[in-house]
């Protein structure tokens, strides 16, 4: 496995993790404010999850 393919599959792991805990907010009871930013730091962690593995399929092909 390159360096390069490593990092991207670690990076991924480290968003994956971010992104649980966003989604344990979420699923806490309800404040408006925390929930708010919550959603949309999810959502942008997503996003970049998605990325991270179109990188990782990349350097597989």
């Amino acid at each position: 496995m390159s360096e390069r393919l490593a990092t991207l599959i670690k990076a991924r792991e480290r968003m994956t993790a971010d992104r649980d805990a966003f989604a344990k907010t979420l699923a806490a009871p309800f404040d408006r404010d925390t929930a708010e930013r919550a959603r949309l730091k999810f959502i942008e962690t997503q996003v970049l999850i998605d990325a991270i593995e179109r990188a990782i399929a990349s350097e597989q092909a």
